[in-house]
């Protein structure tokens, strides 16, 4: 069990995160004593994105050369079209989200932000929400797609869209204290 002002939590995010997704869970963990890191492929700032066009650039604290998964508590994967789709094929990125999946360390996803997920086939057999136009690649990945704000399994947090936010922080909060899971065996399509 965790507390959440011991605890350490790393966002990962590059160019085209969706500003609310990252900067709203950075600063309500922040805000509830825990220590925020933002690691990127890359030094120096990432753009956000906002509704339309580009954003705030936000500070990258660590590239993920230097983090190291098991100094973290916790993952947070923001959304946006941009960000994850560029981190899914960043073969760092996804061996860092592996080792937090493999950890049993809590692992939350917005809006676009499991697409991380389903390129990792940690979705399959298991209840999760997203933004609705990759409904179809959860489901395609052998997830459960569930229409709610929120949806946790197996210390697996999901949410849909920027109108979550607020049970998406509260529920990473949540499952911090809860501490590691041990998950479930990934079912293989067969």
């Amino acid at each position: 069990m965790a507390q959440i002002s011991k605890a350490k939590v790393a966002i990962l995010a590059t160019h085209g995160f969706e500003q609310s997704e990252l900067q709203v869970p950075q600063q309500r963990l922040r805000d509830a004593g825990a220590a925020v890191t933002v690691v990127a492929p890359q030094a120096g700032e990432i753009r956000g994105w906002k509704h339309k066009d580009w954003g705030q650039s936000v500070k990258v604290d660590r590239t993920l050369d230097e983090a190291k998964p098991d100094e973290f508590d916790a993952l947070v994967l923001p959304g946006g079209q941009i960000n994850p789709d560029l981190l899914r094929v960043d073969e760092k990125a996804l061996k860092f989200v592996r080792a937090f999946l493999e950890s049993g360390k809590v692992v939350a996803a917005v809006c676009h932000g499991p697409w991380l997920l389903v390129e990792l086939d940690a979705v399959r057999g298991r209840n999760v929400t997203s933004y609705k136009s990759i409904k179809t690649d959860v489901k395609n990945a052998g997830g459960k797609w569930v229409d709610k704000e929120v949806v946790v399994d197996d210390g697996i947090i999901t949410s849909r869209n920027p109108d979550d936010l607020d049970a998406f922080c509260a529920r990473i909060i949540e499952e911090i204290a809860e501490g590691k899971h041990a998950r479930r065996e990934q079912r293989k399509a067969g």
